[in-house]
Formats: C-alpha cells, sequence, structure tokens
C-alpha cells in the first residue's frame, strides 16, 4: 500500500473530481483523475489504483442514473469501445502515456473550437435527439474505449459525438454513465493479464474507496441545481481547458 502523504493529498481531490463528474456534472472532468495523482506515482499505478474505484463509482451512479440512459446510441458507441480497448490491450507496451496525453488534448481543444466557430457562423445547434451515427459514433467509441484504457481518458471523444447527438443533460449523463460502466467492466481483464491488478494497488484503491460515494452524490446534487444551458457550457469549458492542459503535459 501506499504511504506516502503527498500521494493522498492529491489523490482525494482527483477521485472527488472523477466522483463529480460520474455523478452529474458530464465526463470531461473526469479525465483529470490520473494526471493529478501521476505527480506522485506513474501514470500506469494511478490508472491501476483508480480502477477498482471507478468500478464503485459506476455502481452508486447507475443507481442515481438507471434507465435515463439513449439505447440507440449505446449501441452504436458500445461495441466500438470494445474495439478500442482491445487496440489498447495489445498496443500498451508501444505508446506512451504523453503521447495519449497529446491525441486526447488535441481532440478536446479541437472540438470545442469547431463548436466556437460553428456557433459564431450563426448555425445552429443540434434541437432535440438526432438519429444515431453508426460510422462515427463506432469511431468516436472506439477512441474513447482506447483512451479511457490507458489513462482512463475516454470522456472527451466520447463528449464529442454525445454533445452532437442533442441529448437533454439527463440523456446525455446518464448514457455516459452506463457507457463507462460497461467500459470499465471490460478493461478489467486485460488490466489484471497486464499485472496491473497488484495486492499493493488494490489495498491502496480500498483505503480510497469512501470516496466513490461522495463524490457521486456531489455530482448528482450539482446536476439538479445547474441549468441545461450552463451545464453544457460546463462540459465545453472543462473540455477546452482540460485538453490544453493535456497538450502541455504531453509536450513537456
Amino acid at each position: 500500500m501506499i504511504t506516502d502523504p503527498f500521494f493522498y493529498l492529491l489523490a482525494i481531490p482527483a477521485l472527488l473530481i472523477v466522483g463529480i463528474a460520474k455523478g452529474g456534472m458530464g465526463g470531461g472532468i473526469g479525465i483529470l483523475g490520473v494526471p493529478l495523482m501521476a505527480l506522485a506515482i506513474g501514470p500506469v499505478q494511478a490508472a491501476a489504483i483508480m480502477l477498482p474505484i471507478l468500478l464503485l463509482m459506476d455502481a452508486f451512479a447507475l443507481h442515481r442514473w438507471w434507465g435515463r440512459w439513449d439505447l440507440p446510441n449505446l449501441r452504436v458507441i458500445v461495441p466500438g469501445a470494445v474495439v478500442g480497448i482491445l487496440v489498447g490491450t495489445f498496443t500498451f507496451r508501444y505508446l506512451s502515456d504523453d503521447h495519449i496525453r497529446v491525441l486526447i488534448g488535441l481532440i478536446a481543444v479541437g472540438f470545442v473550437l469547431s463548436r466556437i466557430a460553428a456557433a459564431l457562423s450563426g448555425r445552429p445547434p443540434a434541437s432535440g435527439p438526432q438519429q444515431p451515427r453508426i460510422l462515427s459514433g463506432s469511431i468516436w467509441g472506439a477512441l474513447s474505449g482506447f483512451t479511457s484504457f490507458g489513462v482512463h481518458a475516454g470522456g472527451p471523444p466520447i463528449n464529442v459525438y454525445l454533445l452532437r447527438q442533442g441529448l437533454d443533460k439527463g440523456a446525455f449523463q446518464a448514457t455516459c454513465v452506463i457507457f463507462f460502466a460497461i467500459v470499465n467492466l471490460v478493461k478489467l481483464p486485460p488490466y489484471a493479464w497486464l499485472g496491473q491488478i497488484r495486492l499493493d494497488n488494490l489495498t491502496t484503491a480500498l483505503v480510497l474507496a469512501p470516496l466513490a460515494p461522495v463524490g457521486i452524490r456531489l455530482g448528482a446534487w450539482l446536476h439538479d441545481r445547474v441549468d441545461e444551458t450552463w451545464f453544457f457550457r460546463f462540459v465545453h469549458a472543462s473540455l477546452l481547458v482540460v485538453g490544453a492542459r493535456l497538450i502541455w503535459l504531453g509536450l513537456t
């Protein structure tokens, strides 16, 4: 078990942020978890410690958002995510964390800038739920599965797809919740196969596990009190800030 106080100084806010994201404030800010913890330990170990806690958070979040997800979109993005996880499993040893950080950052920043450009041009945004896009949904789902496997950073790619689908904030959040619950379950066997599910990591995760319901409850409380327009503005803003930060970290 990790005993360094500096690690827990970073891990506690990191996991609360992830819980708030899962509980009701969109998946974008959730990618801050591993980068924060990686300031004290290696990113690979941080991801391994976080996975059991993510599974516990998923259980609480599913209880909160059960049945409100958009099933047609899930049928498109989940198979793509499984493919992305398989690719991540067999390329794990060949890609550095910095490569993945820059890739995610470019996707997040590029998407937000494209939305700003669309708003400035006067093009109307999507109104109401859109039909699932099989090709783009599969691609973004695969990219989300791939980046989620490496550093639990699948939020920005899947947000890029779902934000274009015109879902209300409840359906958007619920779809993200069940999508990542499935993704995290699928990641568990490859993590064990690659030797990341070790006793020291599991013991550290157990110590941090009580933070899971706290973060979920905070996220749900905030979700119920934030106007839908400001909710999506928050998701876009978090994508932009986190994306820029990831690019900086990856390049430096």
